[in-house]
């Protein structure tokens, strides 16, 4: 890594500088520093590569857990329709995990998570700062109504709008229509910023919208495309971002988008198989406790209890049928009965002598 990353400490500007000459006199001059983008994002991207590298390491000692090839699990063909059926099944205890293990893999998860939305920002960071291309442009629709489609656009423009209401309203059931969706609303955002910022003829929006409202709806797509990259974020790229990526002339932007695109993908799978462990934990105590639970019912069930004996486990509907003469002739019976006669005592057995 320090051999592919000493190019960036060649990527510099000119920053001006004190500089004491030999009368005395103080003067300014330029001398040249690491980019900034450069300086502070690389020796973050070195963090968050190292706590990935110790997460693994982490994984590497024995842990409760274990994989089962696919070849080798008999329950791999009822498998395969489920996602990610290509993967090692794991294999974890018949009661489940440890609670220290558990909470080991929690605490983990939640680390990685954080390494996983510091890299996701840092590149969209950088895509924001690269120039989004001539071709890309070239291949917009006039406005923005036509990128997003009459139905998103209608609701997008009403009066009072919640992102996360109208998320749930659309159909992002496949990775392809999430990622249809977020080309769509990155396409009206670059035509409605062009046309704000070259102040083109009549808006896309139309004569009767006022610049605030355009404005607002603008940071309502904006908002919705910010939701969508944090919910899927092992999301493919966009028409724009590969655009970005491939008329991109910035060796710095290359590099800092590169790196922190693969620290993204590598903390998106260590994440996937971590929570693939505790859902395994989770099938397991699920079924633990049902077995537990039915193993209770049986044997209270088949143990007699005191209710049975005092006749009181009588279901109500019978009870209340049978003949309550019975009930009080019964207990006549037990007051008037003699108590029964003790067996005549056994004498007693002569001890036997030493001789």
């Amino acid at each position: 890594m320090d051999w592919l990353l000493s190019v960036t400490d060649h990527i510099v500007e000119f920053v001006p500088s004190q500089q004491k000459s030999k009368d005395g006199t103080n003067m300014e001059i330029m001398v040249t520093k690491q980019r900034k983008d450069l300086l502070v994002n690389i020796p973050g991207l070195r963090k968050l590569d190292t706590l990935l590298i110790d997460t693994l390491d982490n994984f590497g000692e024995e842990q409760e857990f274990w994989y089962v090839s696919k070849n080798d699990d008999p329950e791999n063909e009822s498998s395969r329709r489920e996602g990610k059926w290509w993967h090692p099944k794991v294999k974890v205890p018949p009661n489940g995990l440890s609670e220290t293990s558990r909470k080991w893999l929690l605490s983990e998860k939640e680390a990685v998570s954080q390494v996983l939305k510091a890299a996701m920002a840092i590149n969209a960071s950088v895509l924001s700062e690269i120039e989004v291309p001539e071709s890309y442009i070239d291949s917009l629709p006039k406005n923005g109504r036509s990128s997003l489609g009459d139905s998103i656009y209608k609701s997008i423009t009403v009066e009072y709008f919640d992102p996360a209401n109208f998320l749930s309203s659309m159909d992002l059931s496949t990775e392809h229509k999430v990622l249809d969706l977020k080309n769509r609303i990155e396409a009206s955002i670059i035509i409605w910023k062009r046309k704000m910022h070259h102040k083109e003829g009549k808006s896309s929006w139309g004569s009767a919208v006022s610049i605030e409202k355009r404005e607002l709806f603008e940071e309502r797509v904006e908002t919705i495309l910010h939701l969508l990259k944090y919910r899927f974020p092992g999301l493919p790229q966009s028409s724009l971002d590969i655009s970005k990526i491939q008329d991109n002339k910035d060796i710095g932007h290359a590099i800092l988008e590169s790196y922190s695109r693969i620290i993204e993908s590598l903390a998106f799978s260590i994440l996937s198989r971590i929570e693939d462990v505790l859902h395994a934990d989770s099938l397991a105590q699920s079924s633990s406790s049902n077995s537990d639970d039915d193993a209770t019912r049986l044997s209270s069930a088949e143990t007699p209890t005191l209710l049975d004996f005092m006749g009181w486990g009588i279901d109500p509907l019978k009870r209340s049928s049978i003949d309550m003469e019975n009930l009080f002739k019964v207990d006549s019976d037990k007051k008037t009965s003699k108590p029964p006669v003790s067996p005549t005592p056994r004498p007693p057995i002569p001890e036997l002598s030493d001789n």
